[in-house]
């Protein structure tokens, strides 16, 4: 049993049933035994490999994307440039590298910062940036960033940032909790909280028992922190996950330990644990707030950046070897069964603001 789950079992012991979300919370960001507090989780040697680590082509394009939103904002002064949830600072190094390629003005004059809050991982992301040139500043949350309009990524964000469930139980809907069974092994169980009609998605009166949804209050606050900066200030924001385009009904929490899945409730803390997003509700929340917000899927957005005419300048004189690595990295990035389905892409600007590749000018 890890330390986190001994913790875990003594909180429920002592107060009865946690929520998912309060199981979510733990696992990922207890200030001693949370997940991403303790570990380096990415790459081969860790528990998933993010799209920034297949290729750099990935952070090129978001550094393409970042120099035409700024040049459509009317190239604004100082801006800020933040990545949020920055892993090992492999985004940020390839858009800094681009940038200084493609528009010098706005790499000197932007204003980087990452917004990370484990210590483990920013001493890491320090040393992937070591030589890039430049000043890059460390926060962090959205709400410790100096003033300015704020050009923003965040890939694999939201998906990391905790959810609630709701089970239908006798035809009610009853949040999901985590309780412990008669040998003290965890378990899912029905709690006495129930949801609002109103915000379940259409066709979920008709589901059977058993059926789960979820909702993430956390994610749309952050959503709407970062909206209304941009509202109010002007910017940018790209935001790159795995999710659905509309919502429904499912059971999407799962855990990830070496590359494979594992039980969500075995190993708290030594595993990563996430669920799928719902970018509608973040792009409602966005529209709320007065942007226009735009979707697509990653392999869509990649390709209409250019994404095969970079792989074929990086393979133009590079070996075979070298080429099969560049083939399989546009594959999985950007394959209709790989990421390039799975993953969804929302980007959201004032309204008006021309958005390329999302049919802007």
């Amino acid at each position: 049993m890890t330390s986190l789950k001994e913790r875990i079992v003594d909180l429920i012991e002592a107060l009865g049933p946690i929520s998912v979300s309060e199981y979510f919370s733990l696992c990922l960001s207890d200030p001693t035994h949370g997940y991403y507090m303790m570990r380096d989780p990415f790459g081969r040697d860790g528990d998933f490999t993010t799209a920034p680590e297949i290729s750099q082509m990935f952070g090129e394009a978001i550094g393409v994307w970042l120099v035409l939103a700024w040049r459509a904002l009317g190239r604004p002064e100082q801006p800020l440039l933040a990545e949020i949830g920055p892993g090992r600072g492999t985004l940020a190094k390839d858009i800094a590298r681009t940038l200084d390629r493609l528009e010098p003005t706005l790499r000197s004059s932007a204003r980087f910062h990452l917004i990370e809050t484990s210590p483990k991982l920013n001493l890491l992301q320090a040393t992937t940036l070591e030589g890039t040139g430049g000043r890059f500043d460390w926060v962090r949350s959205v709400d410790e960033l100096p003033d300015g309009p704020l050009l923003i990524v965040g890939n694999e964000l939201f998906d990391a940032i905790p959810m609630r469930q709701y089970v239908k139980v006798g035809g009610a809907w009853r949040e999901r909790m985590i309780g412990l069974d008669n040998d003290d092994r965890l378990i899912f169980v029905a709690g006495a909280g129930s949801l609002e009609p109103s915000l379940l998605p259409p066709g979920a009166d008709a589901a059977e028992d058993g059926a789960i949804f979820e909702i993430a209050p956390a994610r749309a606050a952050l959503m709407q922190k970062i909206a209304e900066w941009i509202a109010k200030k002007g910017g940018a924001g790209l935001f790159i996950d795995y999710g659905h385009l509309a919502p429904g009904l499912g059971d999407t929490l799962q855990a990830v330990r070496k590359h494979q899945p594992e039980d969500v409730l075995e190993n708290p803390g030594e595993a990563d644990l996430t669920s799928h997003v719902d970018f509608s509700a973040l792009a409602a929340t966005a529209r709320a707030a007065g942007l226009d917000a735009h979707l697509t899927t990653q392999g869509d957005f990649l390709l209409k950046l250019g994404l095969l005419e970079r792989a074929g300048v990086l393979g133009a004189d590079a070996d075979e070897a070298k080429r099969d690595e560049i083939r399989a990295a546009v594959d999985r990035l950007a394959g209709p069964d790989q990421m390039g389905e799975l993953f969804k892409v929302l980007a959201i600007l004032p309204c008006g603001v021309p958005a390329r590749p999302f049919g802007g000018g």
